[in-house]
């Protein structure tokens, strides 16, 4: 009870504040500046410069030659996987260790997700785990991957980074490439993140960041598919805009699209945090090291990046002895207005997903009964 007591101490000192969030955006004036430029231009929807200044402004700081702007992650996520070939009856290899979102996308597709383990120290998918299963359930026949189980296709991979940090991916990448499975990051969360100098998103064939009102840097609602496939992009780009074909004044679309293109008046908003992202990034570093310090101090497991990449510490973790110190932790905390939450449920003990294939999920049961976020909003910025 004293760690606890002293952690929260900690936290009023830090934030000057009686109620302290999980985690609260940031701005700075130039957001109002950018956005009431954008209500004078008339151009608030899905048309404007704004949202091609956005697009290219991530593409440029992540390092890929396309950006696709979306409303909001989930819709970047969803029309991701449909680009790369997930339809109906097939199967997505993800993490059951996730957020809802995850799993809602490849539901949106028609496929059903295979739940592969994660590893302890990343929180992200494990690649010995991803090796394990697919030599023990799938066989590859005329160039595709197939479930020796119920004859369903393998269409895609999805790990996540979880909370910022890089899981193992370029293990994941080479394992997805051996087998001829399509891998797409799900990024919502690692804006800023990097594995030897490369960022996350770029180790397949496309990725999904979320700017949501809680991710390092917001619109809002938003998201952003990345690539580098430029014939990729065209199609991320139709299918986004209803899949309407480019015309002054006819209306003709070839497929079902969907209408998932970034107002301009989001994205506004987007371009001026795009402005302070270094910032921001800089400021929740020293927060992390900060909580570092205090918890080794404390003999609690700060959870950190692994070796050779680097987190944006979007929202920090400790890792507790087991359940009952949890639930203590998280009771203490929020009942003296220091807002911490467990990690997510499982996705297979969620009623839509419990029938889903799963290779037993030992770390990602253990993580739950130990796992707290702990607030990670920084400073305002002016």
């Amino acid at each position: 009870m004293d760690k606890i007591r002293d952690f929260i101490r900690l936290l009023k000192q830090t934030y000057q504040e009686d109620n302290i969030l999980l985690h609260r955006p940031v701005f700075s004036h130039r957001e109002v500046n950018y956005l009431t430029e954008c209500i004078k231009s008339n151009f608030v929807s899905s048309v404007g410069e704004r949202v091609v200044e956005f697009e290219n402004l991530i593409a440029n700081y992540v390092g890929v030659r396309r950006a696709v702007a979306c409303v909001n992650g989930t819709a970047a996520l969803h029309v991701a996987l449909k680009a790369v070939g997930v339809s109906l009856g097939s199967q997505v290899i993800t993490q059951a260790l996730t957020f809802v979102a995850t799993s809602n996308a490849i539901n949106y597709c028609g496929a059903d997700p295979v739940f592969i383990d994660v590893d302890i120290d990343s929180l992200g998918m494990s690649p010995k785990a991803l090796q394990a299963w697919l030599d023990d359930n799938v066989t590859v026949e005329a160039g595709q991957t197939i479930n020796k189980h119920n004859g369903k296709i393998i269409s895609c991979c999805l790990p996540m980074h979880t909370f910022g940090m890089p899981c193992r991916i370029k293990e994941i990448a080479e394992i997805c490439m051996s087998f001829g499975i399509p891998l797409v990051e799900d990024t919502a969360e690692s804006l800023g993140s990097r594995v030897e100098n490369q960022h996350t998103g770029t180790f397949g064939v496309a990725a999904a960041f979320s700017f949501n009102g809680n991710k390092t840097i917001t619109t809002g609602g938003g998201g952003m598919i990345v690539t580098n496939d430029i014939e990729l992009a065209d199609k991320l780009m139709h299918l986004t805009t209803t899949a309407k074909h480019p015309h002054t004044f006819e209306y003709f679309h070839d497929e079902v699209g969907y209408n998932y293109r970034l107002p301009n008046i989001n994205a506004a908003m987007g371009v001026a945090q795009m402005e302070i992202l270094d910032q921001i990034l800089e400021r929740k570093s020293k927060l992390a090291a900060t909580y570092k310090h205090f918890f080794s101090e404390k003999g609690i497991t700060f959870v950190e990046p692994i070796n050779g990449s680097v987190s944006n510490n979007w929202l920090n973790a400790i890792i507790l002895n087991n359940r009952a110190e949890r639930d203590q932790f998280l009771q203490v905390t929020n009942d003296s207005g220091v807002m911490t939450r467990p990690i997510w449920n499982l996705m297979t003990d969620l009623p839509m997903y419990s029938m889903c294939q799963n290779d037993g999920l030992r770390n990602s049961r253990w993580l739950v009964d130990r796992v707290v976020n702990i607030p990670s909003s920084v400073p305002s910025i002016g």
